[in-house]
């Protein structure tokens, strides 16, 4: 294929890849007054987000391993279905408990879109002319994941739009999505076989994924970490697991083929990309809370404000996909990348509510651009690695390790920030001498409303709030080290020229 044709041919999957990652973040800077509207407490404050990539996450090894038995181009537009359908229901939830179910389904159609983009990808170039068309799927995931906050403060600050545009946004954009992927995207034949699909495996790991996520995100808030339900939780979610490598190593045709793992590569960048992963959901997660509560932003400036982080990564995939397709190397930019992540999330750990902008500009465009190093380019690596005949399940493993860090990332730095939040707010009243009834309702992780408290009240949430965030990033920093340690064992091995 001409890079023309390749081109054409990846037009429909870049725009459903743009709003299967925006159904994941425009909700972020919308759910205060989304809650607000249905009623919701705290728990649904976390169950919104938490429910998207839970669903995402399990999903990803069943997409993976179907697109190795069925016809990849349409099961994107069946994903693409499932999107459009959920992202209707959501719009029309009356409920929390009807959003979060929708929700569930919206993350079930993004992550088979974002799982299968790189799988079609692999089967019509070879990993050498692979590296610029990655840059291409960083860039649109770096605006889609950076810039559903955004566009998610601006529908909620547009009064003739409201919320439930945030999940009607995508609908059209899908259904074009749909029409010219059946116009352009054209795959060779694969061998007709009648597939065999192991429900069992797909049960198991759903099962014990969901089962570890919901204790991660339920813990230290509904009950102690160290506690029965704790306790019950990871060991019933270990034994899960411990099962599901049971049943994958009798399979026929197994979600997660363990001899994957053989290959050095595969596993040392599975751990990279759930380390970064909690980076890159941690970020987009907490930097829009920061703007909001420390700095008395709108939802709006607070979207605006992150714009270094969307630049950074947009244009360091872009370019590091084409400097990968000129020169062959792809190693370098692995290290370096998660070495620019380590200092960038550092960097984040200092903010305060009084942090110039320009020193958060600069360390948000430093994260930015180590995530759009790494992030496409731990797949490249795999996909470099295994037969073509695995293509679609190693490709889908790595997603799924960056989407599992990320979740289990974001409710475990969220737990600590409600918890810092509460202590240093705690310490900021007692300093004034403010009785703890002055700042009602600020306990617990809950969302204040600053234009509703007292005028002396503000400053010292500002300062709880941005201490928190900056505490959070502190803590984020040495996952991303680790990850430098874990890229630097990755064996570099020269791309391949051709598809197979």
């Amino acid at each position: 294929m001409t890079h023309r044709q390749v081109l054409k041919a990846l037009s429909g999957l870049l725009l459903g890849l743009f709003v299967a990652v925006l159904s994941s973040t425009v909700v972020s800077n919308a759910l205060p007054r989304i809650l607000t509207d249905l009623h919701g407490g705290e728990s649904a404050y976390t169950w919104v987000i938490t429910a998207a990539l839970l669903s995402m996450t399990a999903s990803t090894p069943l997409w993976g391993k179907l697109s190795d038995l069925l016809s990849k181009k349409l099961l994107v537009q069946v994903a693409m279905g499932i999107y459009v359908v959920s992202s209707a229901l959501a719009g029309l939830s009356q409920s929390t408990g009807a959003l979060i179910a929708c929700r569930v389904l919206q993350g079930i159609g993004a992550g088979g879109v974002i799982a299968l983009g790189q799988i079609c990808l692999a089967a019509m170039v070879p990993p050498r002319e692979r590296g610029r068309y990655s840059g291409y799927f960083g860039a649109v995931f770096a605006l889609a994941t950076i810039g559903g906050p955004l566009i998610g403060g601006v529908i909620v600050d547009t009064d003739w739009l409201g919320w439930r545009w945030c999940f009607y946004v995508g609908i059209p954009f899908a259904v074009v999505a749909v029409l010219v992927l059946q116009r352009t995207l054209d795959l060779p034949e694969q061998t007709t076989r009648k597939p065999r699909i192991d429900y069992l495996g797909a049960l198991l790991i759903t099962a014990a994924v969901s089962l570890l996520m919901i204790w991660i995100s339920l813990a230290g808030k509904d009950y102690a970490w160290l506690s029965w339900q704790s306790a019950a939780m990871v060991g019933g979610g270990l034994l899960l697991a411990v099962a599901f490598v049971a049943v994958e190593r009798r399979a026929a045709e197994p979600i997660v083929p363990l001899d994957l793992f053989r290959h050095r590569t595969v596993a040392l960048a599975s751990v990279a990309s759930a380390l970064v992963g909690v980076g890159m959901y941690g970020a987009t997660t907490f930097l829009g809370q920061f703007f909001q509560l420390a700095k008395e932003k709108t939802p709006t400036q607070a979207g605006l404000l992150t714009l270094p982080m969307i630049l950074g990564l947009a244009l360091s995939s872009t370019v590091a996909g084409k400097l990968i397709t000129k020169y062959g190397k792809w190693k370098i930019y692995l290290v370096g990348g998660t070495v620019l992540l380590t200092a960038g999330l550092a960097l984040l750990g200092g903010m305060r509510d009084d942090s110039p902008y320009g020193y958060l500009a600069a360390a948000m465009a430093i994260t930015g651009i180590g995530l759009g190093l790494t992030s496409q380019n731990l797949v490249l690596a795999v996909q470099n690695t295994v037969p073509r005949h695995e293509l679609g399940a190693a490709s889908s493993v790595v997603t799924f390790f960056r989407t599992m860090g990320g979740a289990m990332g974001v409710s475990a730095l969220g737990a600590l920030l409600g918890n810092r939040v509460s202590h240093y707010l705690a310490q900021n009243l007692a300093g004034a001498g403010v009785q703890p009834s002055g700042g009602a309702g600020l306990g617990g992780g809950e969302i204040p409303d600053l234009h509703r408290l007292p005028a002396g009240v503000v400053p010292l949430v500002t300062d709880a709030f941005g201490h928190g965030v900056g505490t959070v990033f502190l803590v984020a920093a040495p996952f991303a080290l680790v990850a430098v340690l874990v890229v630097l064992a990755v064996r570099e091995v020269p791309l391949r020229t051709t598809a197979q």
